[in-house]
């Protein structure tokens, strides 16, 4: 049976080991549009039957689930007379993004540009944050930034909608957006004042409120995971059993992508580990003393340029509100799950040789 029917027709309309319903699931779409993709259809699915020169070639399909993990966050924020704002949570940033993406999101809640906005980040005295790792740092801090940043935006709408002097004095505080910078009515945007004139007038230094986020029962309720398809087309020598990769694409549901660049850049990442994790990586330990005896990068192996000369990732459009109050759902871990399989799936597809131990060597091939 193809590959992808066979997965297509295993589809679960729940999640099978808790019973619990998917918050989302669009794994399918993910297959068909890696598939079209890559041309899947075109391939002839005989293992061993496609060649350029001395090179076998195949194509593999595995696919990615990982769970989305969510813990308590705090985050403060403050609204300063010069109209900027400034928000601190004690996460940390070892690569993702976190310090632009939380600015993304407070900017966001509170009509500021990124410019008026600076996130700090990475002191222990700062508002709780859970560890930087898991792939829970957007769901969970970015949804305490989300909370925070609101409330300090409903507080400086209050004031307005209370204080006699203001434009906005006696509206609906639901009626009032915030936009640039400015408040102002949402059905006559001439009606307002910006966060420095709201506060200069009421004397004030600045606006400061803390907020949060804990996750509730939907972590029980429901299964809520992001998913991914990856496809890799590999060449195989047939003399010497070398193995080089031509492409790896992934198609992932992550829910909302707050940053396509950075949601990018952490595909990229983690197929290029997935790419060692298949084909070179391997730590080898001493049986007399239990050291490790390639603990160095000249015999620990990695990739390099070379062994990645095509990794693309696309991103389903959408959200999972159900997951967290931003819609996000973790994907640092996910981009790495399915490289390998679908590495040795594409070296079956190849060779005929069904690959079950990592990293895939020379010798496993000859």
């Amino acid at each position: 049976m193809d590959p992808i029917d066979l997965r297509l027709r295993n589809e679960p309309g729940r999640d099978p080991s808790t019973g619990a319903p998917f918050s989302t699931r669009r794994l399918g779409e993910c297959l068909r549009i890696g598939s079209r993709t890559v041309g899947w259809d075109d391939r002839d699915p005989e293992p061993r039957s496609t060649r350029d020169g001395n090179w076998l070639l195949g194509t593999g399909v595995a696919v990615a689930s990982y769970h989305t993990l969510r813990a308590p966050a705090q985050a403060l924020a403050r609204l300063d007379a010069d109209g900027n704002a400034i928000v601190q949570c004690a996460t940390s940033d070892m690569g993702p993004g976190t310090y632009t993406s939380m600015t993304q999101v407070a900017a966001d809640a509170l009509g500021l540009p990124m410019a008026g906005v600076r996130f700090q980040l990475g002191d222990s005295t700062m508002p709780q944050s859970p560890p930087h790792g898991g792939s829970l740092t957007m769901a969970s801090v970015g949804s305490a930034v989300q909370d925070t940043c609101d409330r300090l935006r409903l507080q400086a709408v209050r004031l307005a909608v209370e204080d006699p002097g203001s434009p906005l004095h006696g509206a609906s505080a639901d009626d009032v957006a915030v936009e640039n910078g400015r408040l102002h009515l949402r059905d006559d945007p001439e009606r307002g004042e910006t966060y420095r004139q709201l506060l200069a007038r009421a004397g004030l230094s600045h606006l400061e409120t803390p907020g949060g986020y804990t996750p509730g029962d939907e972590v029980e309720r429901f299964s809520t995971h992001a998913y991914g398809a990856v496809f890799a087309q590999v060449a195989v020598d047939e003399c010497l059993g070398l193995v080089r990769i031509r492409r790896v694409l992934g198609v992932y549901d992550a829910g909302r992508i707050i940053n396509p660049k950075l949601a990018e850049s952490q595909a990229i990442g983690g197929m290029v580990g997935g790419i060692g994790m298949a084909l070179l990586e391997h730590a080898v330990t001493d049986p007399r003393d239990g050291r490790i005896v390639n603990a160095n990068l000249a015999d620990y192996l990695v990739p390099v340029n070379a062994d990645v000369p095509d990794v693309n990732a696309i991103y389903l459009r959408g959200d999972d509100r159900t997951a967290d109050p931003i819609g996000v759902k973790g994907l640092g871990e996910v981009v790495i799950v399915g490289v390998a399989p679908a590495i040795a799936n594409a070296v079956f597809h190849a060779t005929g040789r069904r690959i079950r131990s990592l990293p895939i060597t020379i010798e496993a091939l000859l």
